[in-house]
């Protein structure tokens, strides 16, 4: 057990290593920002020296840091800072208090013009509809954008078109749209990532300010025990800035970057490039939209309920963003080239027409470990995740949708067959699946802890258990957002579990996940948080 030198730091206490050769240990120690022993304390006490750091975390408990394998951290920086206002449903939950904090930013603005973020009628029931003449009443005279809270929709008034150099002749980009009135002209909303971010795009520039935006949001994920998280909408404009806040010690999150496609289907990039710090690995591309605008193409109906009047969506099955032979074009263009592909797909029709497309890519390139993902998949069925399995394919759950949405799917929107088993974290499992869980921020807060409840228990606000032969043990959700969400970002051999070699990246929590009620797993403390060795959230010496 003796190494060459001794360890900086020792850490005793009870420790899950999500390791399956010695899941667990009383003891381990790490030098240089690795671990370098895991095991029992007598063992680990031979490496202790005269500058050797022991930190016993008493009745905490340890584990591989958290990962975010599915983020918008680059964004969400600029989300949560100063230059747009958060309304997300997680802020203001009143819909009277949403329209008062738009007047009020729009008064305060000025000729600037006002950007908010996280307008969601389905929980902040009673919001106006916001239409061109709404938004233009609220702002008649400067630019308006408000960020429906799933990203997938931006409203903006005529001062908002005018200074995108949006008209009613504009033609919709590919993979997204503008709305037109019954006359042709703009009614206000741009659907779709290439529509939203030629609306909203001028919200998100990079100024001096970004290394302090950009360190807060790595605090927000070091308060939730991620040290990882992937960007699943990387812009590479963002690269300079990212670069050299990296390269000045800024970062206390590690990133992996999923750079979204192109018209061109081009990039400058090639696979794997950057360091275990930031590296890009995929290319993000979106098949379908969300369940809260309508857009998600699914073979069955919304619900018609007063929610979905109110959206326009009774009795739609929503649509696609894209053909399948357009998915298969886009993934091929840059799969041949040895990239990850991560394909945002949420209704069965998107995933069965996704699927068969990369049935038909795999056959024309070949890869034995491609790792193909599909992403959020909320009416993802049984049968498709064992058709995914069989193919390689991984996936990506967006398991919180049940913590905030999971009344709202059944009730008003889809009904106890489709709504209830959104999100079938036990059909994944049951596949054979190594799926994970994420947040997708902004859109919920970051918060590994309370994902696996809600694997665990599917409880939804209204504390029914929405299809419960679709939870799972907490092993398998503990695995959701460490060791899975490691091999999903190609980053097993150095993250996501504790063993000899991986780098100290670690969580000290206030209990352990797997000893506690599963009502009471969200209510785990974040102790610390430590990355590379260095705590960069809590204090290791209080810890216990």
């Amino acid at each position: 057990m003796r190494t060459d030198v001794d360890a900086d730091l020792v850490l005793y206490g009870d420790i899950v290593t999500m390791n399956e050769d010695a899941p667990r240990a009383n003891a381990l120690a790490m030098s240089g920002g690795r671990i370098t022993a895991v095991g029992e304390r007598t063992e680990i006490d031979s490496l202790i020296g005269v500058n050797t750091r022991v930190v016993d975390v008493g009745t905490a408990c340890v584990l591989p840091g958290f990962i975010e394998p599915h983020g918008h951290p680059l964004e969400e920086a600029i989300m949560l800072g100063p230059a747009v206002v958060d309304i997300r449903p997680v802020t203001i939950a009143d819909a009277d208090t949403v329209v008062a904090t738009v007047i009020d930013t729009v008064a305060a603005c000025g000729a600037a013009g006002a950007s908010l973020n996280g307008w969601d009628p389905l929980l902040q029931t009673g919001l106006p509809e916001p239409t061109l003449a709404w938004l233009d009443m609220i702002a008649p005279d400067h630019p308006l954008v408000i960020m429906h809270n799933s990203g997938h929709v931006a409203y903006f008034n005529s001062a908002a078109a005018a200074q995108a150099g949006i008209t009613r002749d504009t033609p919709d980009p590919i993979g997204g749209s503008y709305g037109h009135d019954s006359s042709g002209e703009l009614d206000g909303a741009a659907y779709e990532t290439p529509a939203v971010f030629a609306v909203a795009g001028h919200a998100m520039t990079i100024g001096s300010d970004y290394p302090q935006l950009l360190a807060a949001e790595c605090a927000r994920l070091n308060a939730a025990g991620i040290t990882t998280v992937a960007e699943m909408s990387f812009d590479p404009r963002m690269r300079p800035a990212l670069k050299a806040i990296a390269d000045a010690g800024g970062l206390t999150t590690r990133f992996r970057l999923y750079e979204m496609s192109t018209p061109e289907r081009a990039t400058d990039a090639t696979p794997g490039e950057g360091d275990d710090l930031v590296k890009q690995i995929g290319i993000k591309v979106w098949s379908d939209g969300s369940p809260w605008v309508g857009n998600v193409a699914t073979s069955f109906p919304y619900l018609d309920t007063a929610a979905t009047r109110g959206l326009g969506i009774a009795c739609t099955h929503g649509h696609a963003n894209y053909t399948g032979e357009q998915i298969h074009d886009i993934s091929a263009a840059y799969f041949e080239q040895g990239w990850q592909i991560a394909c945002h797909a949420h209704g069965d029709n998107a995933i069965t027409m996704v699927l068969d497309a990369w049935e038909q890519l795999l056959q024309e390139f070949p890869r034995s470990d491609h790792r193909l993902r599909l992403e959020h998949v909320g009416a993802m069925r049984a049968d498709q995740f064992r058709r995914a399995a069989e193919l390689g394919v991984t996936v990506s759950i967006f398991i919180d949708h049940l913590h905030y949405w999971g009344d709202v799917l059944v009730d008003d929107l889809f009904g106890p067959e489709h709504g209830g088993a959104w999100a079938a974290a036990g059909s994944a499992l049951a596949a054979g699946q190594r799926f994970t869980f994420h947040n997708d921020g902004p859109v919920t807060p970051a918060n590994p802890l309370r994902n696996m409840q809600d694997a665990v228990t599917r409880l939804s606000p209204s504390g029914q258990v929405r299809a419960p032969e679709e939870r799972i043990p907490v092993d398998a959700a503990l695995r959701a957002h460490t060791v899975n969400a490691a091999w999903q970002l190609f980053s097993e051999a150095s993250i996501g579990a504790i063993f000899p070699g991986a780098y100290a990246d670690l969580v000290v929590l206030s209990a352990n996940p797997l000893d506690v009620a599963p009502t009471e797993l969200a209510d785990i403390e974040v102790r610390a948080t430590v990355l590379e060795g260095r705590t960069v959230y809590g204090d290791l010496n209080a810890a216990g």
